[in-house]
């Protein structure tokens, strides 16, 4: 990882791999667009340790029953996981604790050295992503994922809480088809109610270790919150998605699910939101997690968690400025030769901003205008995918707007693959609570990240995996490949023909090394909110009004954001590296195939996923 440093500007020959793609373009498809990832063969060895990771996934669905709902397999043996939801309590948060040591020492002691080397990778995968999550569990406080990516150490803020997770999982994941769907959907309804309420104990023991987090996220959260509690006293959208879905179902929907919402939910919301101000009236503006109780201790395994590095805060801090100034003399020339050549970067792209040309329209009529010029870049990039990869995918996704009270705590978008079934779509979730939030030269990047060849795409290679490796995943790897899919998107010419739009990719890349200066800024180095707004406003040039949000989200998810540039950087070390080694027998898409194909990983996983590829075709 640490190599990334001191690589040179022009390691990378992107005209080269330019190059290499337009070739690529004439050779048939090895398989068709439309049909999914080949399948793994297992191996006559594998068969045991396949069916203890099976087992261990059978575990860890029960203790997260949405995700078999997300996956789109809560059906037949497990069916009852479509009535239920997690156990987000003290004592909840034990039992999972429990099952991961208890699983973690079984799948420790699997002899891997007969394995074939995709059994080997999930045994790796889940060796990895438990231990880490087991430490994250011995912190004294935390909401801690497994195999995730969302670890934080307050359990209810502004972008984190059952609030936030459930109504838009009831909507838009659980699938309402049949009487007994709609009688699932009830029974989560009460579950929800009790979610709420193991929510609160926890929260109300962090308050009493004093562990509070800052002023200005209660301040959204207890906004947030407030328009949920005013829903759910009404009814609300928990109502109004089951009648939707309900009407040509016979039964009593309507009035059932309005009792438990208003009679259950409301009540727990509202014991939620006095905790929340009761919060309000202690907590401090300090942004960082170093200044709470066990604060550089938890900061330390964020970091571990969300890099799967051991880069310490000054590493990632150090590595954030060396990649901000190299991304800024690509983007020089760029500036120079559409007039802007006056002024820092960060100026010149402020200025940028404020040209009418790249700007969207106000209102209905610019989101409607940014839904369109999304749609479009999405045709435009699913035709150029055989050009990268051997293995091409269809993957079955949608654009929707986020729910509007998420909004305000919200990045600009985020996505992810559906369900195995195809039942649930993958989805880009774009944030539209302003168009000022949107520029034309840079949501085709995004688009990029959050969908294809991105978040969206890369899940479609999961469908064949253990399930295990379903339910696994690795910020670094998730966060560094979109950041890699923008940079395929790029060599894929994307912006041969609009510079400005290449501008607002490398600022893209720009703001993610940024990320790793404010959010080691922020939790530990003692800078100030405003100072991380600032950073990416004076040096970057980023939308103040996107920042904003960004920065409150870093002091919520310390570490989360440092995994993106972490990851990008490996996963491009490892391109070179396999280039080196292979000479004329590289093939870019034979790679990105490797990189794809071996699932979510560590990086450290990921290298050895490299080395096979450079053994086979070394032969």
């Amino acid at each position: 990882m640490h190599d990334d440093r001191a690589r040179a500007d022009g390691a990378l020959n992107r005209r080269e791999v330019i190059a290499a793609l337009a070739a690529a373009a004439a050779l048939p498809l090895l398989s068709a667009c439309g049909g999914g990832a080949t399948p793994t063969p297992v191996a006559s060895g594998d068969a045991a340790a396949r069916a203890l990771l099976d087992e261990v996934a059978e575990n860890l669905l029960r203790l997260s029953p949405e995700q078999a709902t997300s996956l789109g397999i809560d059906t037949g043996a497990r069916a009852a996981l479509r009535s239920a939801l997690g156990d987000r309590s003290a004592e909840g948060q034990r039992r999972i604790a429990a099952q991961l040591k208890t699983d973690l020492e079984r799948v420790r002691a699997l002899d891997t050295s007969g394995l074939s080397h995709a059994t080997r990778t999930s045994v790796e995968v889940v060796r990895s992503a438990y231990a880490t999550a087991l430490e994250g569990f011995a912190l004294p406080y935390g909401d801690i994922t497994v195999g995730g990516w969302r670890n934080t150490p307050y359990v209810v803020v502004q972008n984190v809480g059952a609030y936030l997770d459930v109504p838009r999982f009831l909507d838009t994941d659980h699938r309402v088809e049949s009487a007994p769907d709609a009688e699932a959907y009830l029974a989560r309804l009460t579950a929800y109610a009790r979610q709420l309420d193991g929510e609160l104990g926890r929260v109300q023991a962090a308050r009493a270790a004093g562990l509070v987090p800052p002023a200005f996220l209660l301040d959204k959260a207890i906004r947030q919150m407030t328009l949920s509690v005013q829903g759910a006293r009404a009814g609300g959208t928990l109502v109004d998605s089951l009648v939707r879905r309900t009407a040509k179902i016979p039964g009593d929907w309507a009035g059932r699910a309005r009792t438990i919402v208003v009679q259950e939910i409301a009540p727990a919301l509202e014991r939620q939101l006095a905790e929340l101000q009761a919060q309000r009236r202690v907590a401090t503006d300090a942004p960082g997690i170093a200044a709470r109780p066990h604060g550089a201790e938890f900061y330390r395994w964020a970091l571990k968690a969300s890099t799967t590095t051991s880069m310490s805060p000054d590493e990632i801090h150090e590595l954030g400025r060396s990649e901000v100034a190299r991304l800024h003399a690509q983007m020089e020339p760029i500036l120079k030769e559409i007039g802007l050549t006056g002024g820092s970067v960060g100026a010149r792209m402020q200025a940028l901003a404020k040209d009418p040309r790249y700007q969207f329209a106000e209102g209905d009529a610019g989101r409607a205008e940014i839904l369109a010029f999304i749609h479009e870049r999405l045709a435009w990039i699913r035709a150029q995918m055989p050009r990268a990869f051997h293995t091409v995918v269809n993957p079955n996704m949608e654009v929707k707007r986020l729910p509007p009270e998420e909004e305000p705590g919200a990045p600009a978008a985020y996505g992810g693959a559906g369900s195995i079934d195809g039942k649930i779509p993958g989805r880009m979730w774009i944030n539209l609570r302003t168009t000022a939030l949107h520029s034309r030269y840079s949501l085709a990047d995004l688009t990029f990240h959050e969908a294809i060849p991105g978040h969206v795409w890369q899940g479609e290679y999961t469908h064949d995996m253990p399930l295990i490796r379903q339910m696994l995943a690795f910020n670094a790897y998730s966060e560094g490949w979109a950041l890699y899919a923008e940079q395929l998107a790029d060599e894929l010419g994307a912006y041969a023909t609009d510079h400005v739009g290449r501008l607002g990719y490398l600022q893209s890349l720009a703001f993610r090394a940024c990320r790793l200066v404010v959010d080691t800024g922020i939790h530990a180095k003692g800078w100030t909110r405003a100072q991380g707004v600032q950073y990416f406003v004076d040096v970057n040039g980023s939308n103040p009004l996107e920042v904003a949000s960004e920065v409150d989200r870093y002091c919520s998810w310390p570490g989360q954001a440092c995994g993106y540039k972490v990851g990008h950087s490996e996963i491009v070390r490892q391109r070179e590296r396999a280039t080196a080694a292979l000479g004329a027998k590289f093939d870019l898409r034979a790679f990105d195939d490797a990189v794809v194909r071996g699932g979510n990983v560590p990086l450290d996983v990921l290298a050895r996923n490299v080395d096979e590829y450079v053994r086979t075709a070394s032969r």
